[in-house]
C-alpha cells in the first residue's frame, strides 16, 4: 500500500512539472504545430483548465481553412508567485507524506507538543496521506490555473479570454482571422524593381 501511495506521489510531482511549462509531453518544451512557412498564429492556453482539446479543434480546423498558416501552442504560466507557491507545496507535500509515513513527529523538534491532527494522521497514515495529497494538489493546480486562452497573430493580439471573459467561437476567430489575412495582403511591401 505504501508503494502504491510513493508512486501516486511521485507521479504527482511529474505530472506537476509538465503541467508547468508545456503543451506536449515533454517537460520545458514547447507544442510546435507548424503546417506552413505563412504567418503565425500563436496559442497561449492554461492547459490545468482543460483548454487542449479545446485548441487542438481550433487547430485542426484553421489548419484546413487556411493551410498557410503555421500554428503553435504553449502553456500559459501564471505570475512566478504562484509557480512558487505551487513548487514548495509539491515539495513540502513530499517531505509531510514521508514524515507521516515514517511516524517522525516534527512538532517535537521545535519543542512543541502535537496537535490532535497530528495523532490523528498517525494513527490514520494511508487517510492521512491521502487527505495530504489531495488538498494539497487542490491548491497547487489553483495556484497553476490562469484561465489563459490568448491568441496572437505575427505577435499581435488578437483575443484575450482573460480581457474578454469567454473562449472565442470558431465563428468568430475565423473572422478574426480573415480580417487579419486581409490586412497582412494590404501590408505586404510592393516589390521594387531595379532600374
Amino acid at each position: 500500500m505504501r508503494l502504491l501511495l510513493l508512486l501516486a506521489v511521485a507521479a504527482s510531482a511529474v505530472l506537476r512539472s509538465d503541467a508547468s511549462g508545456s503543451l506536449g509531453g515533454v517537460p520545458g518544451k514547447r507544442l510546435k504545430m507548424q503546417y506552413a512557412t505563412g504567418p503565425l498564429l500563436k496559442f497561449q492556453i492554461c492547459v490545468s483548465c482543460g483548454y487542449r482539446r479545446v485548441f487542438e479543434e481550433y487547430m485542426r480546423v484553421i489548419s484546413q481553412r487556411y493551410p498557410d498558416i503555421r500554428i503553435e501552442g504553449e502553456n500559459y504560466l501564471p505570475q512566478p508567485i504562484y509557480r512558487h507557491i505551487a513548487s514548495f507545496l509539491s515539495v513540502f507535500k513530499l517531505v509531510l507524506i514521508g514524515l507521516i509515513i515514517v511516524g517522525k513527529d516534527p512538532f517535537a523538534f521545535f519543542g512543541m507538543q502535537a496537535p490532535s491532527i497530528w495523532q490523528w494522521g498517525q494513527e490514520n497514515k494511508v487517510y492521512a496521506c491521502m487527505m495530504v495529497f489531495f488538498l494539497s494538489n487542490m491548491v497547487e493546480n489553483q495556484c497553476m490555473s490562469t484561465g489563459a486562452f490568448e491568441i496572437t497573430f505575427n505577435d499581435v493580439p488578437v483575443w484575450s479570454k482573460l480581457e474578454s471573459g469567454h473562449l472565442p467561437s470558431m465563428q468568430q476567430l475565423v473572422q478574426i482571422l480573415d480580417n487579419e489575412m486581409k490586412l497582412n495582403v494590404h501590408m505586404d511591401p510592393i516589390p521594387h524593381h531595379g532600374s
